[in-house]
């Protein structure tokens, strides 16, 4: 019988000490402490068993250094933010909220892989097979090289994979998973990093390609310590809003490719459908000529996207102004209500003002600031943007405009959907040769000059 030793884990970081302590001294949480007992048999020994093989030194001159040939996935989206498909060895994690479409999706590009790459096991912890039998039904799902088992054992799941030698796993969930080496309850830090370090050198020994998918906490990061994201080569977040259609699958970390790539779905009664072109429908409800709304050209990794932002300025009823922002960050909005105020001279103290980009999308990067001061300075003047022009630029805290990156291409996702002009900072005109043809290029200096030539 293998040696056990115990040993506290903490629960928010995985750090480990030989004693109890009341507050982590790396990530700084109370009471975070686990007592969990370990046993002494290594981590891959059980994949090592299975697939035959030891670690050998090799010299670099002799290691083959061709690219990799990713299994095809004909579903353009998912293979676009994996970076253009599934390479083979790698492991993946996915997460998201509850109910928010993660087995669905997976369940779909496993389907997909099993008839275009070979055979596939979807291992689930917790539907059964009839369940996952009903869900593949509704989405029209017929191909005989996909498997699936009820497990949660790590080593009945290895015997599987061993006698069905698939070329894609996927385990939902990876909180579910236990190892009989650990007396600890599944879910617990030290399972959660046993399973995945397993499913590691199952992939890397034996290019078997690995989805794992990953409970989320309250605040939206994946449930475990944060080791878990650092051992899988590709983590990718399911986003979206419980009462929209669309879902956005955003890469914030990728070995294999761009991270910050962002596939847009709509889930619909057969499935995730792919939305071709998310611009496109973000903007398909669009009031024209509204006072408060603003096209916005932000980029999702290396994509295009225009977004509406829309805003709304009223009289306050309160001693301090409401500040209300949906698909921003807050402190963003902070920043341009002060320029406006302080430098436009537009007087927001006593206005509640509130924010939303429409369907669902969050915009972190900076150069949609043009289009959410104009937004705001529209409302407040009850005067709508010209229908046809879209806004590009960051807001520096004096008021003036800077550039951004990637201005050809936003330039033109903007043509292709029908704008004529777009508002670019003037500084990008040391570079305007370089800029398309086809749409009108507006340079101003500064957020006061944009507002006079908008709403003029």
């Amino acid at each position: 019988m293998a040696k056990t030793r115990t040993i506290f884990v903490c629960q928010e970081c995985g750090r480990n000490s030989p004693r109890e302590m009341g507050r982590c001294p790396n990530c700084g949480g109370w009471n975070t402490f686990v007592e969990e007992i370990v046993a002494g048999d290594p981590v891959p020994s059980a994949v090592q068993r299975m697939v035959g093989q030891r670690s050998e030194p090799q010299r670099l001159a002799e290691i083959e250094g061709d690219p990799w040939e990713r299994l095809p996935l004909p579903m353009e989206e998912f293979s676009r933010v994996l970076g253009g498909g599934v390479v083979p060895g790698s492991i993946i994690l996915i997460g998201g909220e509850p109910g928010i479409g993660k087995s669905t999706l997976l369940l779909q590009v496993t389907a997909l892989m099993a008839e275009y790459a070979g055979p596939a096991l979807y291992v689930s912890g917790e539907e059964s097979a009839r369940q996952i039998k009903m869900r593949a039904e509704r989405l029209g799902i017929t191909t005989d090289n996909l498997f699936l088992v009820t497990e949660t054992n790590i080593d009945v799941i290895l015997s599987h994979v061993s006698s069905v030698q698939p070329r894609v796993l996927v385990v939902d969930s990876i909180q579910t998973t236990y190892s009989d080496n650990l007396e600890s309850l599944p879910g617990n830090v030290g399972q959660v990093k046993q399973a995945a370090s397993i499913f590691q050198h199952l992939a890397k020994e034996s290019g078997i390609a690995v989805f794992l998918v990953g409970h989320v906490t309250k605040e939206g990061s994946i449930a475990g310590p944060r080791v878990l994201e650092h051992i899988v080569d590709t983590v990718l977040y399911l986003e979206g809003d419980a009462f929209q259609t669309f879902r956005l699958l955003r890469s914030v970390k990728n070995r294999f490719g761009a991270t910050s790539e962002v596939g847009v779905f709509e889930m619909q009664g057969a499935g995730m459908a792919e939305v071709a072109n998310p611009s496109e429908a973000f903007l398909a409800e669009r009031m024209v000529n509204a006072a408060g709304s603003a096209i916005a050209v932000t980029m999702e990794g290396t994509r295009p996207l225009l977004a509406e932002v829309q805003a709304l300025a009223t009289m306050t009823s309160f001693a301090n102004p409401r500040r209300t922002a949906n698909g921003i960050d807050f402190n963003r909005l902070l920043l341009i209500t002060a320029v406006l105020t302080r430098r436009v001279g537009i007087r927001l103290s006593e206005q509640d003002i509130f924010l939303n980009v429409i369907g669902g999308l969050r915009i972190d990067e900076p150069a949609a600031d043009l289009a959410i001061a104009l937004a705001l300075a529209s409302s407040i003047k009850d005067r709508p943007l010209p229908a046809d022009m879209a806004f590009i630029g960051e807001i520096g805290l004096s008021g003036e405009l800077r550039t951004v990156g990637q201005l050809p291409a936003r330039l033109n996702e903007a043509g292709k959907l029908g704008f004529k002009r777009v508002l670019i900072p003037r500084s990008v005109r040391r570079n305007a040769d370089s800029l398309p043809d086809g749409i009108e290029h507006i340079a101003v200096r500064s957020l006061d000059e944009a507002i006079d030539l908008a709403l003029r």
